[in-house]
């Protein structure tokens, strides 16, 4: 068979995350099903331009109502738990998450059993009272850090929510509400049985190639972040070859073989249109695949000190066809209503400043601000 070229493979992966290059309106169902087709949705506190799953949904929907996502938490349609990172999901994928919730916290360790007079009173509160932020919990912070510097009642909500004990049921800004899981999630979802680990992690396999494209089994184990590396997956890798859900294809540049969905479709035309990614964008999360498909060597320096930045603080990569084309380092003046482009760096040999018009036009209107130049 011959191999999968790099610019068919290229065209597949960007076709596949189904950006929106015009202006749309979207509703919450249109919301929901875009958080469904890419199987979750990172969420990062950093507001410098938006929230990163705001910008990641207007890629792809276009403007949606402030506070859909918090509706949608609250009804029940989505949820939060820990995918890529922590991330929004379909809840339809409840019960398979269930397998990785844990009553021993990933950074805390057990503090359930540790402290159960604590969970109990917690759990009763919310019981009686209904959806409750930490705020509303007595206690001071403590620890050095931003994860050790929490109160104990936020660190056990923390880890109720890991344990599927709690839900978030909305967020009030970007903190989040607290409450039982019947009282947000549908009744079948919740009687659901639990899938064994197998099962689990074939679902996961097939779930993160459709939401991608195409991806290596290192992209698999990148997209949920999964313990135990290619090594346990493999064998559910070729469960899933072997029923037809997925093939394994070779590619021109002789590098890893990439999985695909059985049917999917691997002529696809070059996407037209630009767009504005955010930093967390899926496309970006396996970043040696980005490199290698897309020629573009992602950087995440928000985390940096300011003199060892190359691009910026917040920098958003833009995407033109299929094609990263180069890097906007942007800030959302809310107060003056703008949204400023402090910094413009091109890949390669590209000059032309027309995509970056068009997406950095749309981006402002799309948050309700007037797009200027610093």
């Amino acid at each position: 068979m011959t191999a999968l070229s790099v610019p068919a493979l290229r065209r597949h992966v960007v076709a596949a995350q189904g950006y929106s290059t015009r202006h749309r309106r979207a509703g919450s169902d249109e919301v929901c099903a875009a958080v469904a087709r890419l199987s979750c949705v990172q969420l990062d506190s950093i507001s410098a331009v938006a929230r990163s799953h705001r910008l990641t949904l207007l890629s792809r929907v276009g403007t949606y109502p402030p506070g859909t996502i918090s509706g949608l938490l609250g009804g029940g349609r989505l949820f939060e738990f820990w995918a890529h990172e922590a991330c929004l999901l379909p809840v339809e994928m409840w019960p398979l998450m269930r397998r990785f919730m844990e009553r021993t916290h990933r950074w805390w360790g057990p503090i359930i059993e540790r402290d159960p007079a604590l969970a109990d009173d917690i759990m009763g509160q919310i019981r009686e009272q209904g959806a409750r932020g930490s705020r509303d919990f007595e206690g001071v912070h403590s620890g050095v850090g931003m994860w050790n510097n929490l109160k104990p009642a936020k660190r056990m909500l923390e880890a109720l929510w890991n344990a599927g004990e709690l839900v978030i049921a909305g967020r009030q800004g970007f903190q989040r509400l607290y409450d039982l899981p019947e009282r947000v999630l549908p009744a079948d979802v919740r009687a659901a049985p639990v899938p064994d680990e197998g099962v689990a992690l074939r679902r996961l396999v097939v779930l993160a190639v459709r939401a991608r494209g195409a991806l290596t089994e290192a992209g698999v184990v990148e997209h949920w972040r999964l313990r135990g590396g290619t090594a346990r997956i493999r064998p559910y890798v070729e469960a899933v070859i072997a029923s037809g859900d997925l093939r394994r294809l070779e590619v021109a540049d002789g590098g890893a073989p990439v999985l695909v969905a059985a049917d999917a479709d691997l002529d696809a035309a070059a996407p037209a249109g630009s767009v504005l990614l955010s930093p967390f964008d899926n496309l970006l999360w396996d970043r040696p695949f980005a490199e290698r498909v897309l020629g573009f060597a992602h950087l995440i320096e928000v985390y940096k000190p300011e003199p060892e930045r190359r691009y910026g603080y917040y920098v958003l990569p833009l995407l033109a066809g299929d094609r990263i084309v180069g890097r906007a380092d942007l800030r959302a003046n809310r107060k003056a209503g703008t949204l400023v482009l402090k910094a413009w760096h091109p890949e390669g040999r590209f000059r032309s400043t027309e995509p970056l018009e068009r997406a950095l036009a749309r981006l402002a209107g799309q948050l309700g601000l007037e797009a200027v130049r610093h």
